[in-house]
């Protein structure tokens, strides 16, 4: 049936699209009826389905009058559909199949995307075998299978959306908080910055997020009607001919079709052109030749020049700015940074041209200063205009781009799967652009042919009179004049001195210049041996073979075979407990790791842009090396790179960088977003041996170069090797690498009862604990609570299967409940809490109001979610079940998720590769009965037994307070939200009725009150729980935590589960905790050596 139906519309289909020699799945392009262009992806040994679609409409078509429109419509479409009007049935229905989605809002396109099983069938283990080709081409049932009601619900978005009104404030205010979780990050407001200072007519110049001022405040003041704007832009702009969706599942092509057929034919099509800005450039004169200074608020000094380009989509082929960008971002010998890095004056340069819209492009060259970097701006723009006066004095290098051909090919050659919804999502947003249909694939990152012209005419761009550049540093100039618009960054612009713009005309006219400026040699790197012997197996191995295993050196490997691309991955471990004694051994390890990485800059580059890379960093149980990419040239970079970590020699000039760039890493951590600090606190506490940042910075301002040198041949000097070899090596090359590690490193044997061992602090049962510390960053509004439950030990794999399980129950009516319905703020989420010898479960909220109010709302959240628990059918709970399994049993895409896999239990020490299999297999046991058990005595917080802490980070700033009448229309569109959720009906007239006579702001809740049990006729539970929600949202709610002992005053092991305990002394209470049992593995390795088996 499935083929006729799809065969039955006569359309044209595209199927021979270019694509990896790796590739096994099928593609089809078709349009419909309504002109909506899709690609089909069929993968038969898919275990995750995913949709992408993607409107060529972006933040470019806000109105100017209500910038952020696009963002927030793109928020609006997932609250509700005329034929799915419950707004969280979306998203509860992917969460059901392990799913998820998501959305973005870029300049000229808004991206929305999703991913859940792609069967609704758990295999009860991995062993299951994966459909036939002949079996994939049968028929298969539709409401049988997870995505055709993902597909149907995902397309109402641009058919039927609703718009609904309580809706409409909800989700601006959850767009004003994603701004204002942004407003102290650098990266936006430099970002917004340079958007602000460009052409005013161009909509790059416009500011794209939105905030409650520019979609609600600004708005109502002129007198508009918010949601039928909303509904405007999305009739306007949302039309089929605009959009181009991507399919990607199990299922086969003419069954996606069909479906795709059915659903999306209905998108409205309005015959829209595609938008172009051919008649408005970015930078006019008035734009160029501009100098600005901007303060950041992170300790960081940079350089920035922008040169205006051309948009370069329709030369695909050729990719001109990508020779521009090779040579002037080059970091090997002979290169811009070369030069500058030997005078001290940068750490880093990045270099690329980008198309901004259709008929408009930047070109920015970006250089990371060093202090003294920052005192010869000058000097570093004339050498950038030198080398680029080079570049242009030369005809275009065809052996550079042929380089760069071949890159780019075996690179798509050899390109592995990724995750699904990366997949669709990409690729929907590559369809926008002028591809022919047949290179969609391999478009964006193949390089096809040289074509001098192309070149020499973008090189035309790069000249003194076609650029503005921005000078980034929190000290100079100092004389900061203007603060811009949106994010309030302090800033200085002016047009560049004439003097400086003849020193830099002299530079790029006159021929002579530094003899260290040449273009690049050859690349020895690029590979060349890229065969692989592909042995097909009924099952591929789980778990690596441990093929050496002595006192000195333990060498696990593994032949690839189920990728079968020329890659390997070489993962290193050396245990000493030298790294991690002291703050100062730790801090010694880390500039250690960051000088040999600056040492190796200039040799690494090229290998690094032919697909082999390596890492080199320090743990507390020691140090690591990882190489990996094309096994070609595998064993020379890694030779090289064990040299350096060898033989370092230091030099001060160096070293007074690395030095600086690492304390100014360890100062702007205090003002990095605080849901990425929090996580830190919570750490500190479960870990005995751990050091904070504070320890760290003060041991850094006393080390010398000579210091460093002195230390680390004794961290070298000891230690036990581990190794991992995995992918297309043969088992002698792994042990060659084997011999070579040792015999370059030689340490002494370090026997094994000096290996350091891993343990958890344990919470005790009955423990109800809070840590709260004060947010450095004087301007940051946003509070941030982690709300943790311990759990047990992970190596318990019955507890371990009921952590995943809650984390899956748990998950969704969290985010529904905290940020949609109470909106607490833009970030929540709630998971599983995981270390080697620690299980947990948290719960996190980024917010502007104050911890303790969350706290509370995070226990009447989980108290309420014990009744939604029992009241659960036993269909809802063995889809969460089987959502848990397949995410377990999910398949490995690429032979670095394998390589990590195994990496991950080895680094741990577990060696537990069949874990996923194992959990799956306990989560299929578990029982309804058993979850509630669990849930009572570990989550409730009426539990006399859970043992919780919650790290407190409280802001310094206030935002500002709401009016009476802001408040009274909150109450208004909060009410309307609970009562849609509880399917109860709102009479809004009567509720604004109640609203109009109240005078204070305590008084609201009485009136809602009053409403509720007066007009409603509500019952008393139901008028206790939706004023309580009411109250929640409007943060009127009791705070959850009352009056506080100190921990020093009581036995920590002596808790009480009710009465919150306050940390002031972090060792002392740390003093008062017991240990959990170290990591062991979960059987004798030699159970793991190749030959067990036959002994």
């Amino acid at each position: 049936m499935a083929e006729s139906l799809g065969r039955s519309v006569a359309r044209p289909r595209i199927e021979d699209l270019e694509r990896a020699e790796v590739d096994d799945r099928s593609y089809r392009i078709i349009t419909l009826s309504n002109q909506l262009e899709v690609l089909l992806i069929h993968d038969a040994t898919t275990d995750k389905a995913s949709a992408a679609m993607d409107v060529n409409v972006g933040s470019f078509s806000d109105a100017e009058d209500m910038p952020g429109i696009a963002h927030a419509v793109e928020h609006l479409l997932f609250m509700g559909t005329e034929k799915y009007p419950e707004e969280n049935n979306y998203n509860k229905y992917l969460t059901s199949y392990s799913g998820h989605s998501n959305a973005y809002t870029a300049a000229t396109s808004t991206n929305y995307y999703f991913e859940l099983a792609a069967s609704n069938s758990t295999p009860s283990n991995s062993k299951t075998a994966t459909p036939s080709a002949t079996q994939e081409h049968l028929p298969i049932d539709k409401e049988q299978s997870p995505l055709w009601g993902a597909l149907d619900r995902f397309g109402q978005f641009f058919i039927c959306p609703l718009f609904l009104e309580d809706t409409v404030d909800r989700e601006i205010k959850a767009v004003d908080s994603e701004n204002k979780k942004n407003l102290q990050s650098d990266t936006w407001r430099l970002h917004q910055l340079s958007k602000n200072l460009a052409n005013p007519k161009h909509p790059y110049n416009h500011f794209s997020t939105g905030s409650w001022k520019t979609l609600h405040d600004d708005p109502i003041a002129r007198g508009v009607q918010i949601r039928d704007e909303f509904m405007k832009f999305h009739a306007t702009h949302y039309s089929a001919n605009r959009m181009k969706l991507v399919v990607l599942g199990r299922e086969n092509l003419d069954t996606l079709e069909e479906w795709v057929e059915e659903i999306f034919s209905k998108v409205p099509n309005k015959d829209l052109p595609r938008k172009r800005w051919d008649d408005v450039s970015v930078y006019t004169e008035k734009e160029l030749l501009i100098q600005t200074f901007a303060k950041p608020v992170f300790e960081s000094r940079s350089l920035e020049i922008s040169f205006l380009y051309r948009d370069e989509e329709e030369f695909y082929e050729s990719h001109p700015s990508r020779y521009l960008s090779h040579l002037i971002g080059h970091e090997g010998p002979g290169s811009i940074l070369a030069y500058i890095k030997a005078k001290g004056w940068a750490n880093g340069l990045g270099a690329g041209g980008s198309s901004l819209c259709p008929g408009s492009g930047i070109f920015n060259i970006s250089v990371k200063l060093t202090e003294d970097g920052l005192a010869h701006y000058k000097d570093i723009v004339k050498v950038i205009f030198q080398y680029i006066a080079m570049m242009r004095e030369l005809p275009p290098q065809e052996w550079v781009v042929e380089e760069q051909i071949k890159i780019s090919e075996v690179e798509f050659r050899f390109k592995q799967k990724s995750p699904p919804s990366r997949t669709t999502s990409a690729l929907a947003s590559v369809m926008q652009k002028p591809y022919n249909r047949k290179d969609i694939l391999s478009g964006p990152s193949v390089i096809k042919k040289f074509h001098a012209q192309r070149i020499s005419e973008a090189m035309e761009y790069l000249r003194p009179e076609n650029f503005r550049m921005t000078i980034v540093s929190q000290e100079f100039p100092g004389d900061w004049d203007q603060k811009e618009k949106w994010y309030g960054t302090d800033y200085k612009t002016e047009k560049i001195p004439q003097d400086f713009l003849a020193e830099i005309r002299q530079a790029f006219e006159n021929n002579t210049r530094p003899k260290e400026l040449h273009l690049p040699h050859k690349n020895e790197f690029i590979p060349n041996r890229l065969e692989v012997e592909r042995k097909e197996v009924g099952n591929p191995a789980k778990q690596p073979k441990l093929i050496r295993n002595d006192d000195a050196v333990r060498t696990w490997w593994k032949k690839d075979d189920q990728f079968w691309v020329p890659k390997a991955n070489v993962h290193i471990h050396m245990r000493t407990p030298m790294v991690h004694v002291t703050p100062r051994t730790s801090v010694l390890a880390t500039l250690y790791a960051n000088l040999v990485d600056d040492a190796l800059v200039e040799y690494a580059y090229d290998a690094d842009i032919s697909g082999l890379n390596y890492g080199f960093s320090t743990q507390a149980s020691g140090i690591s090396v990882s190489v990996s990419g094309y096994n070609d040239k595998l064993h020379v970079l890694l030779e090289k790179v064990l040299l350096q970590i060898r033989d370092l020699v230091i030099k001060e000039d160096r070293f007074k960088i690395v030095h600086d760039k690492l304390s100014r890493s360890f100062r702007n951590w205090h003002f990095g977003q605080p849901f990425h600090q929090v996580g830190t606190y919570s750490r500190w506490f479960r870990v005995d041996n751990t050091f904070m940042n504070e320890e760290l910075a003060q041991e850094l301002e006393t080390i010398t170069a000579q210091e460093v040198q002195q230390f680390f041949p004794q961290v070298l000097s000891q230690g036990h090797i581990e190794i991992l070899a995995h992918g297309n090596l043969y088992k002698e090359e792994a042990l060659k690498i084997a011999d070579l590690v040792e015999r370059t490193i030689k340490p002494k044997k370090l026997p094994a009862s000096q290996w350091p061992i891993e343990r958890s602090l344990i919470l005790p049962e009955g423990s109800n604990f809070i840590y709260s510390r004060p947010l450095k960053d004087p301007a940051n509004v946003n509070h941030c609570i982690e709300y943790t439950l311990y759990l047990g030990n992970p190596r318990d794999e019955v507890l371990r299967a009921k952590q995943f399980l809650l984390a899956q129950m748990v998950d969704e009516p969290t985010f529904n409940q905290l940020r949609t319905i109470e909106q607490l703020g833009y970030v929540v989420f709630s998971g599983s809490t995981a270390g080697v010898t620690y299980a947990g479960f948290r719960i996190l909220v980024q917010s502007e109001r104050d911890c303790g109010y969350l706290e509370g709302r995070i226990d009447n959240f989980l108290t309420k979610f014990e009744t939604t628990l029992k009241e659960m059918s036993n269909e809802e709970f063995e889809k969460h079940k089987s959502a848990v399994i397949s995410k377990r049993l999910e398949t490995l895409k690429n032979l670095g998720q394998e390589g990590n896999r195994f990496w991950n239990h080895m680094f741990r020490s577990t060696y537990d590769f069949l874990q996923a299999d194992i959990d799956a297999a306990q989560v299929a046991t578990i029982t309804k009965d058993d979850m509630i058990s669990f849930y009572m005595r570990h989550i409730s917080p009426s539990s006399p037994h859970r043992a919780k802490l919650s790290v407190h980070l409280t802001a310094q700033s206030k935002p500002k307070e709401p009016t009476l009448d802001e408040k009274k229309t909150q109450a208004l569109a909060v009410l309307q939200t609970i009562a849609n959720e509880e399917h109860t009906p709102v009479d809004a007239s009567a509720l604004q009725k109640r609203l109009d006579g109240v005078t204070a702001t305590q008084d609201i809740l009485e009136a809602v009150a009053k409403y509720l049990t007066e007009d409603l006729k509500l019952g008393k539970e139901d008028v206790a729980k939706v004023a309580d929600e009411a109250a929640a949202a409007l943060g009127l709610a009791e705070s959850g935590v009352g009056q506080m002992k100190a921990a020093e005053k009581v036995d920590v092991q002596q808790g009480s589960a009710k009465e919150p305990v306050l940390i002031t002394d972090v060792r002392a209470f740390k003093a008062g905790l017991f240990a959990s049992q170290g990591v062991k593995p979960v059987k004798n390795l030699e159970e793991f050596m190749e030959d067990a088996a036959k002994l």
